[in-house]
């Protein structure tokens, strides 16, 4: 089976969000099950795609809102407006359709779409509508709208994301009622989304990368706590608000925590925290922590930052949102909400040097629990190409 996995950015083999992490590890299960895939999607700046062979780019391009110019953002803005489409995919609308016509026609025979999330697929969304399809959502996008526009203070930003949640929740509808199948990265998405029965939908279980070694051996411990993530993307940027506000001023005046990762204007580092910029090894740099701090508040889907820290085996404090999606809780894992509890509990583990745990053993549960539910997709896509034949 030939599949075109569509979606906003292809693979460069330097994952750097947790989309991007997700979409690799989906590819390589649909390609672990015999599919061949070819990848269709945009690129970003001075990233080749890390598999040219199989991936038709539509070009290069800078989604971040976050630093991008003001006429930029003028002009995606008006796009949106004046297309009906949300602001994302306005970002998307650099090529126009006869060039997404022209790249499937370069691709050849295939069989199915798999339409990664709901970005591109918005832009062009006729574009994708002659083929069988299977829909992975990331996360109920309408939700996550919701979210900010509750979590903002300006009004014309509230306007704007309620705007987003109000087509989101259009366009999830139509793709989850187009595709024969939807795969969700947690489990409560699926209700969410209006597809919870088991012939509409499956919950992925995802990992962060091909294979985990023991890494129980001595660390070299730089600070008590490091936090890591795009905190441009909105949900992210509520969790590491949140942090700062609200649990570091019962954090211990010596209690030092490092966060890398682009800073979005506007947030200030509170005593002991430290903003460390970009680092060009994210697994060095958590393993460098005493405890992981997993401070998720808004979002929906699957946080990729418990996975990596489960696989990884580190200590961890994490609030109840973090988990979702998540069903393993490993030993040296507490759960804990209330902000002051939650800087309690990273000063304990931090003082005590709480152990490593073997992340192996959930690494390869996961493994075998997304190839068996991806399984499943396939087939009802396979079900549905026998039906269209018929």
């Amino acid at each position: 089976m030939h599949l075109i996995f569509v979606t906003s950015l292809v693979p460069d083999g330097e994952p750097a969000t947790g989309y991007e992490i997700a979409s690799a590890a989906i590819i390589a299960a649909l390609r672990r099950a015999g599919a061949r895939v070819t990848i269709l999607g945009y690129s970003w700046p001075g990233r080749p795609p890390s598999d040219p062979e199989n991936t038709v780019s539509l070009g290069e391009i800078n989604v971040r809102t976050e630093g991008a110019p003001a006429l930029q953002k003028a002009k995606w803005l008006a796009e949106a407006l004046m297309s009906g489409v949300t602001f994302a995919s306005a970002k998307l609308r650099a090529t126009n359709e006869r060039e997404v016509r022209t790249a499937l026609e370069r691709i050849g025979p295939f069989d199915a779409y798999v339409i990664n999330g709901v970005q591109l697929v918005g832009a062009f969304e006729t574009m994708f509508s002659d083929k069988p399809s299977i829909f992975v959502a990331h996360n109920v996008e309408h939700r996550s709208a919701a979210e900010n526009a509750e979590a903002v203070q300006d009004i014309v930003q509230r306007i704007l994301f309620m705007r987003e949640a109000r087509l989101l929740r259009q366009i999830e509808a139509r793709l989850c009622h187009r595709s024969c199948f939807t795969f969700t990265l947690a489990e409560e998405d699926r209700a969410a989304l209006g597809v919870a029965r088991d012939d509409q939908s499956a919950a992925l279980p995802l990992v962060t990368r091909p294979f985990v070694e023991d890494m129980r051996e001595s660390r070299e411990i730089s600070c008590d706590a490091a936090l890591i993530g795009t905190w441009s993307w909105q949900p992210n940027r509520i969790g590491l608000e949140w942090f700062l506000r609200e649990v570091t001023p019962w954090l211990p005046r010596n209690f030092r925590t490092q966060v890398a990762g682009h800073i979005p204007a506007g947030l200030k580092a509170p005593q002991g925290v430290e903003f460390v910029g970009r680092v060009e090894d994210a697994k060095a740099f958590v393993r460098g922590a005493a405890v992981l701090p997993l401070i998720a508040q808004a979002g929906t889907g699957v946080q990729l930052k418990t996975i990596e820290a489960f696989e990884l085996g580190l200590p961890c404090v994490a609030t109840s949102r973090s988990l979702r999606g998540i069903s393993y809780l490993p030993a040296n894992c507490r759960v804990v909400d209330d902000p002051s509890d939650f800087a309690a509990a990273l000063a304990e583990a931090a003082s005590e040097r709480i152990p490593d745990v073997d992340g192996r053993q959930f690494h390869e549960a996961q493994l075998r629990a997304l190839d068996e539910k991806i399984a499943i997709g396939l087939s009802k896509l396979g079900s549905s190409r026998g039906k269209a034949a018929a």
